[in-house]
């Protein structure tokens, strides 16, 4: 296999519209989720964390986010590499403002024709790990060969139905996220374009080991401490590590009751001492199929650049686990998960250089 590097990031989040904006913003505490109104009896106000407004029509603030994040990964200079574009919720919101119609191939050819792209296109939708799954099918081409650069695009716009969706299975939190939390109730979703691009040619700080996605339909909308603890051992398997090489573990921790503690316990079962942790969904949001991407360009510039979120909440402590409230004194290999719909449970290992 090829060793395979994280060449180039890009990001826009709540926190900011590219990394450097993100990190100024997070460095001084952050910025408050703004608010969401949903009709219905189960609706109301819900917070919400929206990337900075540009524009109102979805196509075109898509495009101008997308063209924007890519050109900061460095995207130009591997047009004809791979693409694989990451999402769970797709142009949903186009749709609803009836600028387009749900045809996945029809969003594809519209990601790669914005970004002038004459490369093969892969679409990975698998809900939340969406991402994470795109980086893993992107490390399999890259280091068997198949292709020598790719772009991993995570995609996740403002629209009605998802927030929607999320309300009507009661799963989002009407005050604030609160990760690992003793008072957490629930999710605060968030939106964010990401991308990542990765390279066997071309060196660089971080380098992309492997990962694992297990799937456990037994829950459908929640995670299995079984799984949890399987994705992490085949994780470190495919990765050629122990347990006790890794560093710090970027945890989904989004703040849901049951969620949160049955990812614990999967955490308490892969590691026998649980290495530092850290969230950023109190942050920027879950930002479901895009999380994955946005969270590791993200962590990445943090690490490099002595900045880490702040926890105001107390942590429950019936969890046996906390986040770390400052950054470990030395990160060489981290691991970045999400849970998500469907079973879903996919994680990657990176190591610094």
């Amino acid at each position: 296999m090829k060793p395979v590097y994280l060449s180039g990031r890009g990001l826009a989040c709540a926190l900011g519209l590219d990394i450097e904006s993100s990190l100024t913003a997070l460095r001084s505490g952050g910025v408050a989720a703004a608010s969401r109104l949903l009709p219905g009896a189960m609706g109301g106000a819900f917070p919400y964390y929206s990337i900075p407004r540009e524009q109102d029509d979805f196509n075109e603030r898509a495009r101008t986010l997308v063209q924007r994040v890519a050109a900061e990964a460095g995207a130009q200079r591997i047009r004809s590499g791979a693409l694989f574009i990451a999402t769970s919720s797709f142009d949903i919101g186009a749709v609803e403002q009836g600028e387009a119609q749900l045809d996945y191939g029809a969003f594809a050819g519209k990601i790669a024709a914005w970004l002038d792209w004459s490369g093969p296109v892969y679409v990975i939708s698998t809900a939340c790990t969406s991402s994470i799954n795109a980086l893993i099918a992107a490390h399999a081409l890259l280091g068997a060969g198949e292709a020598a650069e790719a772009l991993v695009l995570g995609m996740e716009l403002d629209n009605r139905l998802t927030l929607g969706g999320f309300a009507a299975l009661q799963l989002l939190s009407r005050n604030s996220s609160k990760p690992f939390g003793m008072d957490r109730d629930g999710l605060v979703l968030g939106e964010s374009v990401a991308a990542l691009r990765l390279s066997s040619r071309e060196t660089a700080q971080w380098k992309l080991l492997g990962g694992a996605s297990v799937v456990d339909g037994s829950q459908p909308t929640g995670a299995s401490a079984a799984a949890v603890a399987s994705m992490y051992q085949r994780a470190l398997a495919a990765s050629g590590l122990t347990a006790d090489a890794i560093d710090l573990i970027k945890v989904q921790a989004a703040g849901s009751p049951g969620n949160d503690a049955i990812e614990a316990q999967g955490l308490r079962i892969a590691f026998q001492t649980s290495p530092a942790l850290v969230s950023l969904k109190a942050a920027i949001g879950h930002t479901m199929g895009a999380s994955g991407a946005a969270e590791i360009a993200l962590l990445t510039a943090c690490l490099e650049q002595d900045v880490w979120p702040k926890y105001p909440d107390a942590a429950d402590g019936e969890l046996g686990i906390e986040l770390a409230a400052h950054m470990p004194a030395s990160v060489k290999r981290l691991m970045a998960t999400i849970l998500g719909f469907g079973g879903s449970h996919a994680t990657v290992a990176l190591e610094r250089a």
